[in-house]
């Protein structure tokens, strides 16, 4: 498992990157960091929220409610333009941090 550190500074640029792939609801989305991380990466409900609230006010995401196929209303959540934009800045970022370990530690570094 991941530490409590640095699953909330993965956070955000997960989100985005799930979210560029296309529309998503909150349970989808737990699962589907539980699916990309190999169990690793353990979401609630308490965490999730706050961070989609967050990006959402920071006109990174946008979110409408939606009709599900079991009749239920479920509160989808979809990235903005600026939220392509703020992932294109994460994806450097983490990528730099990435490969500066990779050096480090002496394994292939990623292109960016």
């Amino acid at each position: 498992m991941l530490t409590k550190d640095l699953v909330a500074a993965s956070s955000k640029p997960l989100l985005l990157s799930i979210l560029a792939g296309g529309e998503s609801y909150g349970y989808e989305i737990i699962q589907k960091v539980r699916e990309l991380s190999g169990g690793q990466i353990e979401w609630s409900d308490g965490m999730l929220y706050p961070v989609l609230h967050r990006l959402e006010r920071d006109g990174l995401i946008e979110s409408e409610w939606k009709e599900a196929d079991t009749g239920r209303e479920r509160k989808y959540y979809f990235i903005s333009s600026d939220g392509r934009k703020a992932l294109k800045t994460e994806r450097q970022q983490w990528l730099a941090a990435h490969n500066s370990l990779c050096k480090l530690w002496k394994i292939k570094p990623v292109s960016i």
